[in-house]
């Protein structure tokens, strides 16, 4: 089910609120509530995916056993085999769904061989909600959490429906507290529907009607078709994710959860390092604490530390999908990441901003090459056009005709991609501007109205991150 769905809207959130709120705290608890969400996200998942709700529920009763054998043996070797379950089973899973036929094709291609790819599809949001088994499992063997005991606490925090299938990835002990107890205030449900709200405009609004222009100008053969289609697609992916990561947060506010920050304006970075700091961030942090500093950090000389950013970076283009091109991603953001750290941050600091952020957006434009193309050929392909290799021309007529039919949305979503907007607002909130407060409501009920309106007449309505 899709956020961005008039079913989801105006069906089944209202009942799920309503569900939710009715039901009573037991001196502070949260036993029924979460019984609620757990059946309600449940449902929200069975949706698209009838079958593979059992494959998650089966993870979560497998983690949550393992746990509480972790806990018992802490410290011990039955420990070790316990988390080593969690990790066979988890893995086992994720490897299976998604990359099995990844390896029967590249077999068949290299031994020259035919053997016959499995029809498997790949479970919605798989790759978000073992990476939040995974974490809370190693957390409770190091001491880093409490265990839970109750499996459907545990099943709640695995599959709580803002979040399940497109993250942000919340940790266990980031809804540890608000899982025993939590409330919400009007102005939290307030704030939450407002940010869901914006998050529902930035994917609808912008993302799909972006995703629709970077169509038109992927494949294109002239240098200006090349780059609108990149840059088309570097905002359409940016409001597309940082849309749901904004959906689920203020959900999450409305329940009484405080979910982590995913996105903090990216594309205003000054360097590759910096960009990952802000793009994704629950993701390059599981990577940084779960893979990064185990395996020695900075900590074991400079050749361990390069050899361990290669590592985590082969793992985040190989965890992205079973392609040759999320790997080929991953090395190459971890190629300048490698020669930020050697002699480029020096040099960058001693330049110009606006030369800083010309480099960095044009390093990420190449990235999302790789990131956007089927195969090798196709980012060659790509990449020659857009620097003019082998292109018929500059401009044909039919990029500056979209360009023309696109040029508002293109605009809105550069600006947008950026803190202006807020700080514009934050500088009139700080006025304590009387018409604003009213306002609030006003604009999103206006928007929620434009958006159903969108989405009653549109067709193009695909999450990205959903095949992730």
């Amino acid at each position: 089910m899709l956020f961005s769905s008039v079913t989801f809207l105006y069906y089944f959130l209202p009942v799920v609120l309503a569900l939710y709120f009715i039901l009573p705290t037991l001196n502070g608890r949260q036993d029924l509530r979460n019984s609620a969400l757990l059946l309600a996200s449940l449902i929200f998942y069975a949706w698209g995916e009838p079958v593979y709700v059992f494959l998650m529920l089966g993870q979560c009763v497998t983690a949550w056993a393992f746990s509480l054998l972790i806990n018992k043996y802490r410290g011990k070797t039955p420990a070790k085999f316990a988390l080593a379950g969690v990790f066979a089973v988890s893995l086992g899973a994720l490897f299976f769904f998604k990359y099995t036929n990844f390896f029967i094709s590249n077999f068949n291609m290299l031994f020259k061989t035919n053997s016959k790819l499995l029809e498997l599809v790949m479970p919605i949001g798989i790759s978000f909600y073992t990476f939040q088994i995974l974490s809370y499992a190693i957390d409770v063997y190091n001491g880093r959490t409490e265990v839970q005991r109750n499996v459907l606490s545990f099943s709640t925090y695995v599959s709580l429906f803002p979040q399940l299938i497109a993250g942000p990835i919340v940790r266990y002990s980031d809804v540890e507290k608000e899982l025993k107890s939590r409330k919400t205030t009007i102005a939290d449900f307030s704030d939450g529907a407002r940010r869901f709200t914006a998050g529902l405009a930035k994917k609808v609004l912008i993302a799909n009607v972006l995703g629709e222009f970077y169509g038109q100008m992927r494949g294109g053969t002239d240098v200006l078709s090349g780059w609108l289609y990149i840059i088309a697609y570097a905002l359409h992916i940016y409001f597309d994710f940082s849309g749901y990561s904004d959906m689920a947060i203020g959900l999450g506010r409305i329940l009484g959860f405080k979910f982590p920050e995913n996105f903090n304006y990216p594309y205003i970075s000054k360097s590759v390092t910096e960009f990952w700091r802000r793009w994704h961030m629950t993701l390059s942090s599981w990577f940084r604490d779960y893979v990064y500093i185990p395996l020695g950090g900075n900590r074991k000389g400079a050749k361990r530390q390069f050899l361990n950013i290669l590592i985590v970076w082969f793992l985040t283009g190989f965890w992205h999908g079973a392609n040759w091109n999320f790997i080929v991603w991953g090395l190459y953001f971890a190629a300048f990441l490698l020669i930020e750290k050697l002699i480029l941050l020096k040099l960058l600091q001693k330049m110009p901003k606006l030369i800083n952020h010309i480099y960095l957006l044009l390093i990420v434009a190449v990235g999302w090459v790789f990131f956007d193309s089927l195969s090798t050929a196709e980012i060659g392909k790509h990449l020659s056009v857009m620097f003019g290799f082998g292109a018929d021309g500059f401009a044909g007529t039919e990029p500056l005709y979209y360009l023309r039919s696109y040029a508002v949305p293109l605009i809105i979503a550069l600006v947008g991609a950026t803190p202006l907007p807020k700080k514009l607002f934050d500088l009139l909130e700080n006025k304590k501007a009387r018409a604003l407060t009213f306002m609030q409501p006003a604009v999103t009920g206006i928007l929620l109205i434009i958006i159903t309106a969108y989405l009653v007449d549109g067709s193009f309505n695909p999450f990205i991150y959903f095949r992730f």
